[in-house]
């Protein structure tokens, strides 16, 4: 889990002339809420930010006024066609405190001998761990498997201090055998009999 340390500067101009204005300054426009506190409006360093966000469920340690603040991002829009940063929502944590994030799901080893595929039946696994310790993803083995194989979100081995959200009976990654299609000769063969 890594932590990453930004200057937030809390705005008091809203509305898309203003959240332009921000933008042309090379700034993200951003709101900062939870534990029953009132939103606070936020401006943040744009290219920081864009950086602090490459790693999944980054903890930011926010800077405003003096005051220091430690947030995860719930919701990110960036402008469809060129990428950049229109408009970040942080949600606030505070160490020890349990939240519920997608955890990317990765796969390791190699198939047993023939022809078979890896189904990513999911991508992410829900699940509930403490805000400091974030896990950035979680590794399944796919060793030795062979068609008909499932690997359910049970089976799915977490790190210590994190528990599973996602239903346990759901499959996250199934093997199944690699379809032959039929010769393009025999098809040919066929239409001539006809």
């Amino acid at each position: 889990m890594s932590e990453v340390k930004l200057a937030a500067d809390v705005r008091s101009s809203f509305g898309k002339g203003a959240a332009r204005s921000i933008r042309r300054e090379n700034k993200v426009p951003g709101v900062i809420y939870g534990h029953g506190t009132e939103p606070v409006h936020v401006t943040l360093p744009g290219h920081e930010l864009l950086l602090a966000l490459r790693t999944p469920n980054v903890l930011l340690s926010l800077d405003i006024d003096g005051k220091t603040e430690l947030a995860i991002p719930k919701a990110v829009q960036r402008d469809a066609i060129k990428g950049y940063l229109v408009h970040v929502d942080l949600l606030l944590v505070k160490k020890g405190e349990k939240v519920t994030v997608e955890v990317a799901v990765e796969t390791e080893g190699d198939l047993a001998p023939g022809s078979f595929l890896v189904e990513n039946v999911l991508n992410t696994l829900s699940v509930e761990t403490e805000a400091t310790h974030i896990p950035t993803s979680v590794t399944v083995s796919i060793a030795g498997l062979e068609a008909g194989a499932a690997i359910l979100a049970k089976d799915v081995e977490l790190p210590s201090g994190t528990t599973l959200a996602t239903d346990p009976e759901a499959v996250v990654i199934q093997i199944l055998s690699a379809q032959a299609e039929e010769p393009a000769a025999d098809a040919e063969a066929e239409g001539a009999e006809a």
